[in-house]
């Protein structure tokens, strides 16, 4: 059917659409059936309903917006050119999925201004989204008095059916749901169309009975593809429900104009050719050019400048008023939004003395946690259920629930996965949160993905993973990480860090909590480890350092280790104390190799033979151990027994460390 003659909104919708088209055609790459199909929802949300600024889109107070469904970057990059951000220009457009460009073939947080998290593995955005929901409601119920309003947005995320379909979805809205997460809104493109074909051959659950019962308030439209009036009743009473999380589920078609392949799996992630764009802007009554808005569409879309800058200017009003007020609150509000840590925080971080009794690594990491929790109230965090065997309880502060939200215990229950994604949704709701998870190291698989987009993200949230190696004893191989420390290791921008005693652990929490732009691991002991001589929190900032020297800057032999194994490399070099033998601890590999050829040198010089010792596989220590060094490790699945009895089992003894040191000396 060829429409005649469009009206102001179908304009504005057609825009969205052909934008995706012509990007999608000229990259020949990319999915435009998702921004074919969700055009009528996004006008009506971003026309009606988010609250924003396109030319401050850092403006603290703003709606959030995430699209959970990745692949269909071209919605939003559409939705972000047309309402006049300047970090999406028609160029950009026209750029997309190329190198270098603003416009990448997937939402990236760090390429382009006014996209908030990195999505595309499915499922994880609407994760995020719960994480900004939540960083929402514990700001809001930290800094808002009765009588000023400082924080009061909404988060909205577009989410697909593959996200619905993927588990760590179902983990975070189901704690949503138990949290009672009111601003959040999730709109649901149910299109029935996912890449294998029609969803009939695999997804027929009836996800609205679904979200119910996680406690969601969940209303129908039946058809999205037209009827923009019942999606703005749907976004209004979502908006009235302030005691549950809502899900709209939009009825659409996927790729909707085009005559051919619209309700297709053919149009999801392919271009349309040169043939059915013709006949879709004859269908849909489109004479522009590529890449060409109309003059009326983009004056209408370009509103949202004047509307933007007004609602920041009532907001600006808002915060005088409290900084009149709340002069005391809003003196900590504007430190944390703006990332500046209080002054002397560092100070409160413990220091031991080889006086001290050993405890586990875990112990000085709920030791350390709760002193920094009192100096720097923006750390926020919890376990996935396992908050009493990784010790990360903050005793200065409440549980985080439903009607309690200034509290800073976070309760994920056991949903690893999207702990790890709530918590890049903290950290990315960009108000100087300071969130961390916990679980045990071995389960970490569980969260790789959300760990790893936490690195890609750049942005700062510590994982705390306790029960770092074998000699977490009987629990098995099962629970027993071998491969997983050297696998994190292989992650780009992830700080791992293996502390060996309480102020190697101070040292490590004071590089995560400063560095704000990257995610950090903290793999702690079960078992517990002396507190060491040559230790300190300022060595922990170079990566590796001299524990234990020989007196000459050409040892015959390098004892290298990282956390437990430290102590038992230390106590082999003094069993080898007639012998030239340096100890290098290496509490954090990434931060060691960002150091000067000078200082590595200095620690590691060249043609001095070295051994490794490791609780974990060898796997990644080929650079350090050398052609004729040596390694203590791990490279099978452990055994259910008591943790000294494995050790001893493996070669983790001091006996087995000094028989190989001698061999490699002979």
């Amino acid at each position: 059917m060829v429409v005649a003659s469009q009206s102001l909104e179908e304009l504005c919708i057609n825009s969205v659409r052909f934008l995706a088209i012509d990007a999608v055609e000229k990259a020949n790459s990319g999915h435009p059936g998702l921004p074919m199909g969700a055009a009528p929802m996004c006008f009506v949300l971003w026309d009606q309903f988010l609250r924003f600024n396109p030319k401050n889109p850092d403006w603290v107070n703003r709606d959030r917006f995430v699209l959970s469904a990745g692949h269909g970057s071209m919605l939003q990059y559409a939705l972000l050119y047309l309402t006049g951000y300047d970090s999406v220009t028609i160029e950009d457009i026209q750029q997309f999925r190329q190198w270098g460009s603003r416009t990448p073939g997937h939402p990236e947080n760090f390429e382009t201004k006014g996209v908030e998290v990195t999505t595309g593995p499915l499922g994880q955005g609407i994760c995020n989204a719960v994480g900004l929901a939540m960083a929402e409601a514990h700001l809001a119920a930290k800094f808002n008095r009765p009588d000023c309003t400082l924080i009061d947005h909404y988060t909205y995320a577009l989410m697909g059916d593959g996200c619905n379909m993927e588990g760590v979805s179902g983990e975070a809205c189901s704690l949503a749901g138990h949290l009672g997460l009111g601003k959040l809104i999730a709109l649901y493109d149910d299109n029935h169309i996912s890449i294998d074909g029609d969803t009939t051959v695999s997804f027929t659950e009836d996800v609205g009975m679904r979200y119910r019962a996680y406690g969601w308030h969940v209303i129908e439209v039946p058809n999205g593809d037209t009827d923009l009036g019942a999606i703005a009743q749907a976004i209004t009473e979502a908006k009235s429900v302030t005691d549950k999380p809502t899900l709209i589920k939009i009825r659409t078609t996927i790729g909707y104009g085009s005559p051919n392949r619209s309700g297709t799996a053919g149009i999801h992630g392919a271009a349309l050719g040169a043939a059915e764009i013709a006949a879709t802007r004859e269908n849909l009554g489109w004479s522009h050019e590529p890449f060409v808005v109309p003059a009326d569409a983009l004056a209408h879309w370009r509103k949202a400048i004047d509307r933007g800058a007004e609602a920041e200017s009532t907001w600006e009003q808002i915060w005088q008023i409290y900084k009149d007020k709340y002069p005391a609150e809003a003196v900590e509000f504007d430190r944390q939004i703006n990332y500046r840590l209080p002054e002397g925080w560092e100070k409160c971080l413990p220091t031991y003395t080889p006086e001290d009794k050993p405890v586990a690594t875990r112990k000085t990491s709920e030791i350390t946690l709760n002193a920094i929790a009192e100096a720097v109230p923006e750390l926020i965090g919890g376990s996935a259920d396992l908050t009493h065997s990784n010790l990360t309880y903050l005793k200065c502060s409440t549980d985080f629930q439903k009607g309690t939200y200034a509290g800073r215990n976070l309760r994920f229950g056991v949903r690893e996965h999207a702990m790890g994604a709530i918590c890049n949704g903290i950290a990315l709701h960009n108000t100087g949160l300071i969130p961390f998870d916990a679980t045990f190291l071995v389960f970490a698989d569980y969260m790789r993905a959300a760990i790893r987009l936490s690195a890609l993200s750049q942005c700062q949230v510590i994982h705390v993973l306790t029960h770092d190696s074998v000699a977490l004893g009987e629990d098995g191989p099962t629970h027993q990480p071998v491969e997983t420390i050297p696998s994190l290791r292989a992650i780009p921008g992830l700080l791992v860090f293996r502390p060996a005693d309480g102020n190697e652990t101070s040292g490590a929490y004071k590089v995560a909590i400063e560095r704000r732009k990257e995610s950090s691991v903290m793999a702690m002991s079960r078992q517990n480890l002396p507190q060491l001589a040559g230790s300190s929190i300022e060595a922990v900032a170079k990566g590796a350092y001299i524990a234990i020297d020989c007196g000459c800057d050409t040892p015959d032999l390098i004892l290298l280790a990282t956390g437990s194994e430290v102590s038992l490399c230390v106590d082999a070099a003094k069993e080898l104390g007639d012998k030239k033998v340096r100890v290098v601890s290496m509490p954090c590999r990434e931060l060691f190799e960002e150091q000067d050829e000078a200082y590595r040198s200095s620690i590691l010089p060249k043609g001095v033979k070295r051994l490794v010792v490791e609780a974990a596989s060898s796997f990644g220590w080929g650079k350090y151990i050398g052609d004729e060094g040596d390694m203590i490790s791990v490279d099978c699945f452990g055994a259910s027994a008591p943790g000294g009895t494995i050790m001893k089992e493996f070669g983790f003894t001091v006996e087995n460390v000094v028989a190989k040191a001698k061999k490699l000396m002979a």
